[in-house]
This record gives C-alpha cells, structure tokens and sequence, in this order.
C-alpha cells in the first residue's frame, strides 16, 4: 500500500502544531491558577467521567504519589471529588464537580480563532480532519501505552 507524497515540511509543520497546542494548554491552565498537569486531569475526568485514581495516574502518566497529591490539590480547589465506588464499596473513584469558572473565558480566544479556520473548511474536509484527529488521538494514546509498557519493562 502506497502513503500519498507528504509535503518536504510536514514534520515540522506538525511539530509546531504540536507545541502551540502544548503552550496554550499551559498558558490556559495558569491563567486558571492551576499546573497543566492539573488542567489536563480534569480535562481527562469531564471527558471519561468518574475513575479510580489509579487510572486516572495511567492516563495522567503519574505514578502513585503525584497522583494522590494531584487529586488533593484539584479536591481543594472544588473540582472534584473523592467518592465511594458505587459497584465496589472498598475503592475510591474520583468525581469532576466542577471547572475553573475562568475556563471558558480564557479559551475563548482560541476557540473563536480556530472556529474561524474550520469555517472555510467544506463539510467534507471537516470530517476528514475530524477523523484524523479521532484516529490520531487514539494512535497517540496506544503509543503513549507501549513506552509506559517498555518504561516499566526496562525498570
């Protein structure tokens, strides 16, 4: 099976894609008063709901102690909360509650800027885009599994 011709420039196209998303999510979450990291958990939580802290650790890529104090300093703040597990009483999951009430203020720019570009995308190059980004959001995370996987492996 043949790739079509990638463009000379498309890694570092990507690559700076990639670090502007990364810059603006830290630029976000200070602006919210919070770590990235911390931005990013809750991110994890309002899109995968309530989870035990050791899975939220594996999608955060923290291991136990950072994880704990993680959800100490998000529990603090009022974003989530520390709950009995419905179907195993003995386990704890962890709740979203809320989010930072400067969220979508501080998003917006960004959000009006990339509403703009996808407007002058067609229908149909949406949802070729919105495939990759579906598709490619998956490959990362299988990727991110493997070297957690080889990490512990080498350990």
């Amino acid at each position: 099976m043949s790739t079509p011709a990638m463009r000379p420039d498309a890694s570092q196209i990507y690559r700076q894609y990639l670090s502007a998303v990364m810059l603006h999510g830290h630029a976000s979450a200070r602006a919210c008063d919070l770590g990235a990291t911390d931005l990013y958990a809750l991110n994890i939580l309002q899109l995968a709901g309530a989870m035990t802290p050791g899975e939220l650790g594996a999608r955060t890529g923290l291991t136990t102690g950072p994880t704990t104090r993680l959800i100490d300093r998000l529990e603090r703040a009022g974003y989530v909360r520390r709950a009995a597990d419905p179907g195993d009483r003995r386990k704890v999951i962890v709740e979203p509650v809320s989010s930072p009430a400067d969220l979508d203020r501080v998003m917006a720019p960004a959000r009006q800027k990339i509403g703009e570009i996808l407007g002058g995308y067609s229908p149909e190059q949406l949802d070729a885009l919105f495939d990759y980004f579906a598709r490619a959001a998956e490959a990362y995370r299988e990727a991110a599994e493997q070297l957690r996987t080889e990490g512990s492996a080498d350990s």
